[in-house]
């Protein structure tokens, strides 16, 4: 970890000479170190008074902590004294990314076996419990970065499966039934104004599946969307302009390892390859140009299991291709 934070700092952190800043650091996942740094265990070892552990099934609701915990515990304290390390007297944005309710209602499993998801206590239990952990989890980030914005970014991937009753039940025959779109809605706010009254700077909601339902995070009150824009059909862009025109950001994922590739292999327009398509997007919805300067360029769906060397240039791409896109809307 503490090898990945300077490289996120060196490339992400530094300010223009100009005085703008196109990076955002972050705290990094890294899921190869094993159970308890995956998204899933993370976010479960932050619950207050649920304590879980890890079965063959993925990770469960258990009577008492145990060792998978107490694992999960040591590696975000770690991560945190790191985080110390590479980012001493560091001030501007920072990112904290948490899988948000839904996503880990739909992967931690009741005692009995079943998804969380599918009882309506254990789900609203779980989202109380989550609100109150990524509280206390902003304070220890705070504490060690007291000058920093810190931002929140809530990873749903599973929620398009929750709404759509896509997932399958524990025996793999049928589906669980999907949850009221006005319940999701209203748990994700609550969940929000509880990360936004403990000190965050945004919330920001990150569903990088086909079919973002951004009516329904939207409609939650976060700041900013971050979804996978090549993944979008025109209902899916339609509904970002929308988005857009309520005042929510759009943070747009985009194929950086096609751009990394190209770069590698010495060809041109690494940069161009992200910024075009998304400008000609922008102009076919009709929206305001100079609102492109408000957008953020992302992976589509982050970096696990890109090796450092990658990362680095994914970074650096996305670096260039945001340059390119701010002095293109300038000059306009």
């Amino acid at each position: 970890m503490r090898t990945t934070l300077r490289l996120v700092r060196d490339t992400l952190g530094e300010v223009e000479s100009d005085g703008l800043r196109f990076g955002i650091p972050y705290l990094p996942e890294l899921p190869a170190r094993g159970p308890g740094a995956d998204m899933i265990g993370r976010a479960a070892g932050l619950l207050v008074e649920l304590p879980v552990d890890l079965q063959p099934s993925g990770w469960r609701f258990v009577d008492r902590p145990g060792r998978d915990q107490d694992r999960t515990t040591q590696l975000m304290r770690r991560d945190l004294d790191d985080l110390a390390e590479a980012f001493d007297g560091y001030s501007g944005p920072f990112k904290v990314a948490v899988t948000g309710p839904w996503t880990l209602a739909a992967h931690v499993r009741l005692a009995r076996g079943e998804r969380s998801v599918e009882d309506e206590g254990a789900r609203r239990d779980l989202a109380q419990s989550l609100a109150e952990g990524i509280r206390v989890h902003l304070g220890d980030v705070a504490r060690v970065l007291p000058e920093a914005e810190i931002m929140v970014q809530l990873d749903e991937p599973s929620l398009p499966g929750v709404l759509g009753g896509e997932l399958p039940t524990s025996s793999g025959f049928g589906r669980v039934r999907a949850v009221d779109q006005e319940e999701v809605r209203r748990v994700l706010a609550e969940v929000v104004q509880v990360v936004r009254s403990a000190g965050a700077t945004g919330v920001l909601a990150h569903c990088c599946a086909p079919r973002p339902p951004l009516q329904v995070l939207r409609g939650a009150g976060v700041d900013a969307v971050a979804v996978d824009v090549g993944a979008l059909g025109e209902r899916g862009w339609e509904s970002v302009a929308v988005t857009v025109e309520d005042g929510v950001a759009l943070w747009a994922g985009v194929d950086v390892a096609s751009a990394v590739a190209r770069r590698e292999q010495g060809r041109q327009g690494a940069r161009d390859l992200l910024v075009d398509p998304l400008m000609r997007r922008w102009g076919e919805l009709g929206l305001p140009q100079a609102d492109l300067d408000g957008v953020t360029l992302t992976p589509a769906c982050g970096l696990a299991g890109w090796t450092p060397a990658a990362a680095e240039s994914a970074h650096r791409v996305l670096l260039d291709a945001a340059r390119e896109l701010h002095w293109r809307i300038a000059g306009s």
